[in-house]
């Protein structure tokens, strides 16, 4: 797949998509992708399951990891969540 950076993309934005191949382009700034340009007839349906045994999840990733209390109090006139009070009363 191409890349270009952001300024020579903004001066070449309107040739570009005569020169667009199916893979499309990945614009960068700074060297770090920012946007992908793709021409119109991609079908979105062909990238759903393209990563399917190309990378592997380990651990929990709906976690943090990080175990912690929350707990409620009051202070002047709002509702205060505090990760370090544990939760003895809730408020009404």
């Amino acid at each position: 797949m191409k890349t270009i950076g952001a300024a020579k993309f903004r001066e070449q934005c309107l040739a570009l998509p005569d020169r667009l191949d199916d893979d499309g382009l990945v614009v960068t700034k700074y060297g770090k992708p920012v946007a992908r340009v793709l021409p119109h007839g991609q079908q979105w349906a062909d990238m759903i399951g393209s990563l399917r045994d190309k990378i592997e999840v380990r651990g929990d990733i709906l976690s943090t990891g990080v175990g912690w209390i929350a707990g409620v109090h009051e202070a002047d006139g709002f509702v205060v969540v505090d990760a370090r009070r544990p939760p003895h009363c809730l408020l009404d």
